[in-house]
């Protein structure tokens, strides 16, 4: 039996594979206080729970922000509360469950995995794996074997600049993707509309908590001019950025996930390809797929699953298996 945890802002999701595919599934809140060290506990819990006492050959976590997939470290991530400075999360797990092997990668490359091997992109050997949620995160698949970098930072779409010297991103800089078309980008815009007097259901339906995916679906279900507007602007600068990561990369498929891309629907996904091929040389953008991702919230932990199997499987590091364990 294999494990694998995708490590959300709010949730913990993880799933348990053998040789006939998923065995079961389970799902725990992240905590929001105490740091890396709690965070740990609580998916030791989750693993414990979900394999029922028998111990998992191995366990892959997909985890959001920098990762160094050789040790185990997460050098920050910005979307996990407390945690700013590198935690060495593959080794403190590994430790707490007594030594079983833990491969830890970062939360979008084992989300492109999964859609490469189980899901939209299946039988396909390059393609563009794109993820729309909190933030935009990309991963690469070439030859068909995931491209890391030699930083571990390829496909990095959130950060490529749309609008330069535009909105403030996440990460401190300006006109990055992810401050247009990232949900926590797009809810930072919507209030400040707000408190300039601009009325808009995205505030009135979240008050003071978090303006989910589905708030942001009920007000452009309501054709809300601050959400229709905020949704256009993430649609165009989108297909700009794919278009330049197809340019770069030429590859012919593009998968889209992430909560909000899931939560949006395959119209939303629809409008991206339409914007990407705008902005493809004339007749390219005829040869080239944009499709929603297939797997959903399943989709990272699987792809976890997957990428800590290759592992144990003797697989060098930036090649995804043909023949292991879904």
């Amino acid at each position: 039996m294999r494990v694998g945890v995708d490590l959300g802002g709010t949730k913990i999701f993880a799933v348990a594979t053998g040789p006939e595919g998923l065995i079961g599934e389970l799902k725990a809140k992240t905590p929001v206080m105490g740091g890396p060290v709690v965070v740990v506990d609580a998916i030791v819990e989750v693993v414990r729970e979900l394999a029922g006492g028998t111990a998992p050959e191995c366990i892959g976590i997909g985890a959001p922000g920098a990762v160094d997939f050789g040790t185990g470290i997460v050098r920050r991530a910005p979307n996990l509360k407390g945690w700013w400075d590198p935690f060495p999360l593959g080794p403190a797990l590994s430790e707490a469950l007594g030594g079983v092997t833990v491969v830890v990668d970062n939360d979008v490359n084992v989300g492109t995995v999964a859609e490469h091997r189980l899901g939209a992109g299946r039988g396909t050997d390059n393609l563009f794996g794109v993820f729309v949620g909190t933030g935009v995160g990309g991963g690469v698949i070439l030859d068909g074997q995931l491209h890391r970098g030699p930083s571990g930072f390829a496909g990095e779409l959130g950060h490529v600049v749309v609008r330069p010297g535009g909105r403030r991103c996440g990460c401190g800089a300006r006109g990055h993707l992810e401050a247009y078309a990232g949900r926590a980008g797009m809810e930072r815009r919507a209030r400040q509309h707000h408190a300039r007097g601009l009325e808009t259901m995205l505030v009135d339906l979240a008050r003071t908590r978090r303006m989910t995916s589905s708030v942001f679906a009920r007000a452009l279900e309501a054709r809300d001019k601050v959400a229709v507007g905020l949704i256009d602007r993430a649609v165009e600068t989108l297909g700009q950025a794919v278009a330049a990561a197809i340019s770069i990369l030429d590859v012919p498929l593009v998968v889209v996930g992430g909560g909000l891309a899931d939560r949006l629907g395959p119209s939303f996904v629809e409008r991206i390809h339409a914007a990407t091929a705008e902005s493809l040389p004339v007749g390219q953008g005829e040869e080239i797929r944009v499709v929603p991702g297939s797997l959903g919230d399943r989709g990272g932990a699987l792809g976890a699953a997957v990428v800590a199997g290759a592992n144990v499987d003797g697989v060098t590091d930036d090649r995804v298996n043909p023949g292991a364990q879904a």
